[in-house]
């Protein structure tokens, strides 16, 4: 009789792609702002940390707007991670849009346009809205369903109660559908919205708990409701000013927020929408949340984009805009003049700047052990010695891609505990970049287009490539 091979059915619940900052938890700091050696993914970077700590405590408390801050450093430092620490630290409430310099260049719509979007993404309106909801334990549905179909509407009476009183309420077919959506039945505690007739299902009574013999875990129990069955409550909404703007410009309104056919918005609609908001401001219907506006690789906007931010800054309502770059004394994009970072002196001046420095082997091994926690891979003493050692020597980028692949590799010959001679092998089998450009060197003349240097010596050529 052949074997039955059953397959095995995994939970996909979640999402589980590591990223390259997926470790990232937040910047690391103590209620003082100092930072810790090792906390929240982040390692080493002290002085950046902190610097960004306080950033972040004036943007919570509200006290700052329409400043920027510039993160710079070499490649590997750290840069993105910080910016992605700032964006866990400040939560959900507190918008945070992300983007890279070079996306501005390929959208279907005008520079200026796609940063004015980014803008305004990051700048969050907190609506406050008063509303009648009632809210108790569910006593008893009765559904009055007519004798002959289709001959009239159900009706039906829906009875709650509270700690303090009873109420039965006439439902409607409307009613009865949202209830039969819910699956609410006697027991169940549930919230009305009057207005617009939404029904929530808080949970189930405590006092209907040991009604069964069996319950599944999702079932949460909650306390039946005290004073009255119907209540005035605050709700506050939480959008952005661009999510408002694509509302109220297109014809297909929120639907365009799915679809990402936002194009350009005019003018005239944000003036409208943004004073509006002024209005609300005023009546105390809603608060202005300026969030936080991350610009990667800041160094691929040319002129045109410099000028609109540094008038954009200016603004009113502009959010925190947080930079990086990596470069040195380069050439600002669309121009021949040359400028520290490859950013006009005008905006450098407006910007804090917070300088990453290089890791140093310590910081390189508790960051490679924190990589190694992250991927779940297991790994012996001495490779991750040799591990350290190979990020000192190249990068901590290729060190941290080692990891996968020594692992992978681990497996082929059925092993636990990735060793050394796994890092060996898949060292061996991927070149970093030294030793890429030392290769290009020695077999320059087989390769097309070849424009390199032809020096005296084959290490001075590929220094000379490298720096």
């Amino acid at each position: 009789m052949a074997d039955l091979k059953l397959s095995e059915t995994r939970d996909l619940t979640r999402i589980e792609r590591i990223g390259a900052h997926s470790h990232i938890r937040g910047l690391g700091l103590d209620s003082a702002l100092e930072p810790r050696a090792v906390s929240e993914g982040m390692v080493g970077q002290t002085s950046a940390r902190k610097a960004a700590g306080v950033i972040l405590q004036m943007i919570k408390e509200g006290r700052i707007a329409g400043r920027a801050v510039l993160i710079a450093g070499q490649p590997g430092t750290g840069k993105t991670a910080i910016a992605m620490g700032m964006a866990k630290s400040l939560g959900l409430e507190t918008p945070f849009a992300m983007i890279s310099a070079s996306e501005i260049f390929s959208l279907e719509m005008s520079k200026t346009e796609a940063l004015m979007q980014s803008f305004r993404k990051a700048i969050g309106v907190r609506i406050k809205e008063e509303t009648e909801v009632i809210e108790g334990e569910v006593v008893e549905i009765q559904i009055d369903r007519p004798a002959v179909a289709g001959a009239a509407s159900k009706t039906g009476k829906l009875t709650m109660k509270t700690t303090e009183m009873e109420g039965v309420y006439d439902l409607g077919a409307k009613m009865i559908e949202s209830l039969g959506k819910e699956k609410v039945q006697s027991g169940d505690v549930i919230a009305i919205d009057k207005p617009s007739g939404k029904v929530t299902k808080l949970g189930r009574s405590f006092t209907r708990s040991r009604e069964y013999d069996a319950i599944g875990p999702q079932v949460r129990f909650v306390q039946c409701p005290d004073g009255e069955l119907q209540k005035r409550k605050e709700i506050v909404h939480c959008v952005t000013l661009h999510e408002i703007d694509v509302i109220n410009s297109r014809t297909q309104g929120f639907l365009a927020l799915f679809t990402g056919d936002t194009g350009e918005i005019r003018a005239e609609v944000r003036e409208q929408i943004d004073t509006k908001v002024a209005e609300w401001r005023e009546e105390g219907k809603a608060e202005i949340v300026p969030g936080v506006l991350f610009i990667d690789e800041v160094h691929m906007l040319d002129i045109e984009c410099f000028s609109f931010l540094n008038r954009a800054l200016e603004n009113e309502m502009a959010p925190i805009l947080v930079v990086a770059t990596n470069r040195g004394i380069t050439t600002i994009r669309g121009t021949n003049y040359k400028s520290p970072h490859g950013i006009p002196i005008d905006l450098l001046d407006r910007l804090l700047i917070i300088t990453t420095q290089p890791y140093t082997k310590d910081e390189i091994r508790k960051i490679l052990d924190i990589r190694c926690q992250e991927e779940d891979v297991e790994m012996a003493e001495e490779a991750k010695a040799l591990l350290t050692h190979i990020g000192v020597e190249t990068s901590l980028r290729y060190a941290i891609h080692l990891i996968t692949a020594a692992a992978l590799a681990c497996q082929k010959r059925k092993g636990k505990v990735v060793e050394s001679e796994d890092i060996t092998r898949v060292y061996n089998l991927f070149l970093d970049v030294k030793r890429s450009t030392q290769y290009l060197m020695e077999y320059q003349e087989q390769y097309m287009f070849n424009e390199a240097p032809i020096g005296d010596g084959d290490e001075d050529g590929t220094n000379a490539m490298l720096h």
